[in-house]
């Protein structure tokens, strides 16, 4: 058995046993040609899953392909079933200790294979130069792989700038969740349709179903796709914020594990008080940090995925930050020592669902958040009796009327 039989019986039963109950929207939106693909993504979002979904998807194009015109003489057949045309390689196998990854995807790019999806590859020291020398060799190889949120790439990184794309896996949005609780295939919208058309929107999906009947449990435990499980979901969620801290933040960032405890301290006061504004100086003493150390240290953790910063316009870190969110609902849900109150909620879910794919600011006008510098937003729970004189994204609305917007249909920007 060759080296890379090891790893294709690896990959032959994790494509076999993953599950991606429902087509993740950025599948389609992926330019697959491309040589070199970096999907960055929080913990527990599903990237593992993603990869393995695709190396199927193709799999089955590859088979389809045998049985066409090109593949008819029995020796062209032969060498086709020879050739395997993707693999899923995780790097926290003991093999890459003692091997290089320029040497192994050589060594899969010579035995004709062409995509080569990569997991855990902040493990291997010197990923980004390696995936470099990959993309200048092999011509043919399609690369890949998985990154945390915390990870340099793009144009923080000088060896991968100009020759990665990167795509960002969120959670489930509410429609995402919406469809796999009801199997209906409800698609996504534009910001700018949903603003210009909420009301025929929402009452075309509220033909064939009741969105406001899923939307609490979404609020719940629905952003990850860990809910589908039968295990404890606040216990899953749990090993997920723990392994942000102690994996995202302390190895890659490379702080000193006697940090941890500090660490811990500072997300447990954000998710006690957010959304709120952030008194850094009392945050500092209370934890026992200094001031230049406690913004580093939030903005790790917003990094990670684990809350949200709102700036006013043109203000970024490390100016300190109007208010700070939990990064989703089901985050904020985590905190036991208080009721989280529905406002709160409703707000997080806003910046959430918007902050995606549109830029997302606090204002000095009355508005509590500015959409793409253009649309001001208001978030309430309850619509009122006269229309609002702007957007106004509304919780317990089910089809909108005016300026006042379904809140869940804002969960249908993807």
């Amino acid at each position: 058995m060759t080296m890379l039989d090891a790893f294709f019986r690896i990959h032959d039963f994790l494509v076999e046993h993953s599950s991606m109950p429902i087509r993740r929207l950025l599948m389609d939106e992926i330019n697959w040609e491309d040589r070199l693909i970096a999907i960055k993504g929080g913990r527990g979002v599903g990237k593992t899953d993603f990869l393995l979904s695709r190396a199927k998807e193709i799999e089955q194009q590859w088979k389809e392909a045998r049985q066409q015109e090109e593949f008819t003489s029995k020796k062209k057949r032969k060498e086709a079933e020879e050739v395997r045309p993707c693999l899923y390689v995780n790097l926290n196998d003991f093999f890459f200790t003692d091997h290089s990854l320029v040497e192994f995807a050589g060594k899969f790019a010579k035995a004709g294979g062409k995509y080569l999806f990569i997991d855990q590859i902040f493990k291997y020291p010197t990923w980004s130069r390696e995936l470099k020398r990959c993309y200048a060799k092999y011509k043919d190889l399609h690369i890949i792989f998985c990154a945390t949120p915390v990870m340099p790439i793009d144009e923080e990184n000088n060896d991968l700038k100009d020759i990665v794309k990167t795509y960002n896996l969120r959670g489930f949005s509410f429609r995402e969740y919406l469809n796999l609780q009801t199997g209906l295939r409800l698609h996504s919208y534009t910001l700018e349709d949903i603003i210009q058309h909420h009301s025929s929107i929402s009452r075309e999906i509220c033909e064939r179903v009741q969105p406001l009947k899923y939307f609490k449990a979404y609020l719940d435990h629905g952003y990850y796709p860990s809910y589908l499980e039968s295990k404890s979901f606040e216990a899953a969620l749990l090993k997920v914020m723990n392994s942000q801290l102690e994996v995202d933040v302390l190895m890659i960032k490379q702080i000193d594990v006697a940090c941890l405890h500090k660490l811990r301290k500072l997300l447990h006061i954000l998710m006690r008080d957010a959304p709120c504004a952030l008194n850094i100086s009392s945050i500092s003493e209370e934890i026992g940090l200094s001031r230049a150390t406690t913004m580093n240290y939030i903005k790790y953790l917003k990094d990670s995925r684990l809350i949200n910063l709102l700036y006013m316009e043109n203000k970024n870190f490390p100016m300190k930050p109007t208010r700070v969110y939990m990064h989703n609902t089901n985050v904020a849900k985590m905190i036991f020592t208080r009721e989280v109150s529905p406002e709160d909620l409703y707000e997080t879910n806003f910046y959430t669902a918007i902050h995606g794919s549109h830029k997302v600011n606090a204002t000095d006008r009355s508005a509590m958040f500015v959409v793409d510098g253009k649309y001001y937003f208001d978030v309430r729970e309850k619509a009122s009796v006269r229309d609002t004189i702007r957007p106004t994204a509304v919780a317990e609305l089910e089809t909108g009327r005016g300026n006042q917007i379904p809140l869940w249909l804002l969960g249908f920007l993807y």
